[in-house]
């Protein structure tokens, strides 16, 4: 988590591995776009970009690499802007709804929204690949115990459990590999 103080600027860049972020507070803005609160963005491998911010931001941000300072930006990847207000909802199963945010197919990860009304839970079952979660909103618990809103649990490969919510919760979720039944 990244807190970037009022008229920050970072000097252009190149994404070496790429980096996926949530705006808790604030917004970012680069040479393609603003991610706002409550929005997200995706700066893919290669990606060169410049960033500030005119009053500040507090970021989640997910890096699978570093970065490097570069003067030019060829024809690099652009970034990109996830306004999840935008995003359709898709009922999962009973009281669980998701927003597909981002998804690489080839190494198998992705990045979810997931609304768990009042009472609902999610059986019991093992990651095969790594999970992290921030909770945007309300809590949910599993054998480890509860998360409440603002906190973040790594479920790590091999991990079994089961999820529920007493009162519901949003919670963002980055996936790295699939879940099966346990």
């Amino acid at each position: 988590m990244t807190r970037m103080e009022p008229t920050a600027d970072l000097p252009r860049h190149r994404h070496v591995g790429d980096e996926l972020l949530y705006v808790i507070e604030g917004s970012l803005s680069d040479d393609f776009g603003t991610v706002t609160a409550g929005n997200m963005g995706y700066r893919p491998n290669g990606c060169v970009h410049r960033i500030s911010t005119k009053h500040g931001a507090t970021v989640l941000a997910i890096v699978t690499g570093d970065v490097e300072p570069t003067s030019e930006s060829g024809s690099a990847a652009p970034s990109q802007v996830f306004a999840l207000s935008d995003l359709p909802w898709t009922e999962t199963r009973p009281g669980v709804r998701q927003k597909k945010i981002w998804e690489d197919q080839k190494g198998e990860r992705r990045a979810i929204l997931a609304r768990f009304e009042a009472g609902s839970t999610l059986p019991k079952h093992r990651h095969v690949g790594d999970e992290l979660i921030f909770v945007i909103e309300g809590a949910n618990a599993d054998e480890s115990g509860p998360v409440a809103t603002g906190n973040m649990n790594y479920r790590p490969n091999g991990c079994v459990h089961t999820v529920t919510t007493a009162n519901g919760a949003t919670v963002l979720a980055v996936v790295w590999g699939r879940t099966e039944p346990a």
